[in-house]
């Protein structure tokens, strides 16, 4: 397309009026003013974490729910009111949010103490210090605060699976050894089994509290999406039903507004791109789609390389011949496009462990079949529509050079 066309194209769309009036109000860095069906978790989160505002120590929290059930939004509308708050009180509160999925932030005990410690203003090295001494270094850094400290930590379960829960005993038990500073520690989990896999005793000290957020129901979900959309969309442009529809859809799926507000943002988009001055049903539908097929995309990308030729390998023979699979093809498939790769070849034990990883993500299915007397073997098959196997498969290709 030459330069000129383009310059066209970008003129003819600041032109056209937009399905959009602020599509920010559909993500999930926008913080309503009226956070709605959240009333008892935000008035018991208040609760817990007010005595900080008379320079005592709130009990530690630890806050749970599925996906798009609100947690992170709730707690940083409290955190942003006590902030408030604090300013006609004489304590000196710090409130301190990390997500511990970022990269390079919570991923070693290193990067966590520098990290907090820079919170706090004390300047650490982002590499070359005993982790000791940046242990230490945040400490101090505490202790200099002289009043209070609450620390978020969302995402908690991905910090104790990259670096164990020692570091979050210690941080769970530092208030003994501060003489200054009191500390209360905030845990934010997607994962409802979380807890059961920690030590004993940083579960008693982490869980002096705890809340449970619900899922969202169809009407709660409609009631999100209809006071989101009453600002983010121009007048008009959404056809009857679109709201309830994206709703029920996200019902279906453990009650998480974030995809309900996904779906109705992604529709929009995909209605604008066709010149369309209406969304529609059918661009919920195509919406779902491309959500579905980004979501399964990103898993496997998150993949290690010998499970990306593994799934490459299944979906090959998926496209071939279809119907179910058995572990032996497969594995006499996946041993030869290992060779083409130049890459080392698993055991077959090792390949059965790792369609089982690739089922409990949802990506295949894989099932136990009795033989008889000869044994059991894995039936495999691909639930996902062609388009779908066909996007991650040429993305796979493209990776090894197959």
């Amino acid at each position: 397309m030459s330069d000129n066309n383009l310059q066209d194209m970008f003129t003819e769309y600041l032109e056209k009026e937009s399905v959009f009036q602020n599509k920010d109000l559909l993500t999930t860095k926008h913080q309503p003013d009226d956070i709605l069906h959240r009333d008892d978790q935000i008035s018991e989160l208040a609760s817990i974490l007010a005595p900080a505002l008379k320079g005592n120590d709130p009990s530690n929290l630890f806050i749970y729910g599925t996906v798009g059930t609100g947690k992170t939004l709730c707690v940083n509308h409290v955190c942003d009111e006590l902030r408030e708050a604090v300013k006609q009180s004489p304590t000196n509160l710090k409130i301190i949010y990390l997500n511990c999925k970022m990269k390079k932030v919570a991923d070693t005990e290193y990067r966590l103490s520098a990290q907090l410690a820079r919170e706090l203003g004390e300047e650490v090295p982002s590499t070359g210090l005993p982790t000791d001494e940046v242990y230490d270094r945040f400490f101090q850094a505490l202790e200099d605060q002289e009043d209070v400290v609450i620390i978020v930590l969302d995402e908690i379960d991905a910090l104790v699976k990259k670096i164990g829960d020692s570091f979050l005993y210690n941080l769970t038990r530092i208030n003994d050894d501060l003489e200054k500073t009191k500390v209360s520690i905030v845990g934010i989990s997607n994962d409802l089994n979380f807890t059961d896999y920690m030590d004993s005793r940083v579960k008693s000290s982490l869980s002096e509290e705890e809340i449970i957020f619900p899922p969202y129901n169809a009407l709660e979900l409609k009631n999100i999406l209809r006071q989101r959309t009453d600002e983010a969309f121009t007048d008009g442009v959404l056809e009857e039903g679109v709201i309830s529809k994206c709703a029920a859809l996200a019902a279906s799926e453990h009650g998480d507004a974030r995809r309900a507000l996904d779906l109705i943002r992604v529709a929009g988009e995909l209605a604008e791109r066709s010149d369309e001055p209406e969304v529609s049903m059918e661009y919920v539908d195509a919406a779902q789609d491309k959500i579905e097929k980004d979501r399964l995309k990103e898993t496997v990308r998150s993949q290690p390389k010998q499970s990306k030729l593994l799934l490459y390998t299944i979906f090959d023979e998926h496209q071939a011949n279809g119907g179910k699979m058995v572990t032996g093809d497969i594995y006499a498939n996946y041993k030869e496009y290992a060779d083409q790769a130049g890459m080392k070849t698993l055991t077959q034990r090792r390949i059965s462990d790792l369609i089982s990883e690739l089922d409990m993500l949802g990506i295949i299915n894989a099932k136990v079949r009795s033989k008889g007397r000869y044994g059991r073997t894995r039936e495999i098959s691909v639930d996902l529509s062609d388009g779908s196997v066909e996007d991650i498969q040429s993305m796979l290709g493209e990776a090894f050079y197959l």
